[in-house]
């Protein structure tokens, strides 16, 4: 169904439900009911009770349906029934598994577009709040994800649409429910209290999907969230501010550069937006010129007696250079048995 058949639909179903105040509604007034843009920052949904439903019309796309509702309003609505035939609910679906994906980095595309939140799926902010760990390396351990401080027994929300993969206890994350949504993105929460929703199920954005604690390796109430594609994960702040409860945009260009533990969110400005669009020779050319950089790449197995200062000699380079290589301080204590890249 296009657009000029639904706004027809809807004038006709708006004249019925106008009431005793037999209002007519004008094509513009019609026309400003469709949707908006996907292209701008959607605000978090707010968690509350749906009209009654009058009808449910069909669209040309099996999966997609317009409910009209007795007061007068529309929305689209995903057909539960459909997406479970869905290619993306099917691909390396394991509900015990945390990460059931075996794909190569080196194989994905250099860029995919995520369709995250449009007029028939929308987003909630998992937890509102200032991010107080960040994603990235953490105490010499590769944080996976963002911390969201919250009160135990706090409502944690789904982030998007989608179908939950996982919901159970694992080691470290403690209580961790994994959502797979219909972009083939995945969104974790862990440390859960307690979790209120079951493998299979199919959730909507804004639903309760647990509360907030801290088990597992934590050492206090707090939601660690982590986004995935293909088992790799990359910084949540990419598409969310979490301080403003705001997605910042609809779709997604998810670069295959992202999915490392060294690139971090960067705010927007007018140069950084020429970065996330650059052509995808220029993202090749980069993945090429990386790639180099990796073979020629040295290591350094740590022994008794290493210091820092000593490998810097060795390998004519600085201190400061093997801590940026490896994520660590100059005051990190050398382990025996440790690789240190040091080139």
């Amino acid at each position: 169904m296009g657009k000029q058949q639904v706004i027809t639909v809807l004038l006709a179903f708006l004249s019925l439900t106008a009431g005793a105040q037999e209002h007519r509604f004008s094509l513009k007034e019609a026309e400003e009911l469709i949707p908006r843009e996907v292209l701008k920052p959607v605000k978090s949904l707010i968690p509350g009770n749906n009209p009654s439903v009058h009808d449910t019309l069909e669209t040309s796309d099996p999966v997609i349906k317009i409910v009209l509702c007795n007061d007068g309003t529309w929305h689209y609505m995903r057909d539960v029934a459909a997406m479970s035939d869905s290619a993306v609910f099917r691909k390396a679906w394991k509900e015990n598994v945390l990460n059931p994906y075996d794909s190569k980095l080196e194989d994905l595309p250099f860029r995919v577009t995520l369709c995250l939140a449009d007029s028939a799926s929308r987003f909630c902010c998992p937890r509102q709040v200032k991010v107080f760990s960040p994603f990235g390396w953490r105490r010499r351990r590769n944080h996976t994800g963002v911390d969201l401080p919250l009160a135990h027994g706090t409502p944690v929300y789904a982030a998007f649409d989608g179908r939950v993969r996982c919901s159970m206890y694992y080691k470290g994350y403690g209580n961790i429910v994994v959502i797979r949504h219909a972009s083939g993105l995945e969104t974790s929460y862990a440390h859960l209290s307690a979790r209120k929703v079951e493998a299979g199920d199919f959730v909507s954005a804004g639903d309760v999907i647990g509360l907030g604690g801290s088990t597992g390796r934590s050492t206090g109430p707090h939601l660690h969230f982590e986004t995935r594609y293909e088992g790799y994960a990359f910084d949540p702040q990419w598409l969310m501010d979490f301080e403003t409860g705001t997605l910042r945009h609809g779709y997604f260009v998810l670069k295959r550069k992202y999915l490392s533990n060294t690139s971090k969110y960067y705010p927007e400005s007018e140069d950084e937006e020429e970065e996330i669009y650059k052509t995808e020779e220029e993202d090749r050319a980069e993945a090429e010129r990386i790639a180099k950089e990796m073979a020629a790449a040295q290591y350094h197995t740590i022994k008794s007696g290493d210091t820092l200062l000593g490998l810097a000699a060795r390998y004519h380079t600085t201190v400061s250079a093997i801590c940026k290589l490896n994520g660590i301080s100059p005051s990190t204590t050398l382990r025996i048995g440790r690789k240190l890249r040091v080139k």
